[in-house]
């Protein structure tokens, strides 16, 4: 894992990769973590749940993310919260990009 250190570009912090979710690590602290994603059109994350709240920040694109069965639609330089023990699912209407922020204090 490689911290950015510096001005950095978000998008620029990872590439799309045909039908795969493409991950990288940011930080990684016992408080925390920050993730960037990179989804390619059509792809996803089934539904789960989290013992933690989490932010998700789309960087680029558009997603489809339901919260307790509740849909919502993002697109670059919008933000929603995971609340923690809800069930969420992730789903890329075009191609997007996101930031993933866990607070686990």
């Amino acid at each position: 894992m490689t911290e950015p250190e510096g001005v950095v570009t978000l998008s620029a912090l990872l590439d799309y990769q045909p039908g795969a979710v493409v991950s990288r690590t940011l930080v990684k602290k016992e408080t925390g973590t920050v993730t960037a994603f990179a989804f390619d059109a059509g792809e996803g994350l089934s539904e789960h749940t989290t013992p933690f709240d989490a932010l998700v920040v789309l960087i680029d694109g558009e997603a489809e993310i339901s919260i307790a069965g509740q849909s919502h639609r993002l697109t670059a330089g919008q933000l929603i919260r995971l609340p923690a023990g809800r069930p969420h699912a992730v789903r890329a209407v075009t191609r997007f990009k996101m930031l993933l922020i866990m607070i686990r204090s």
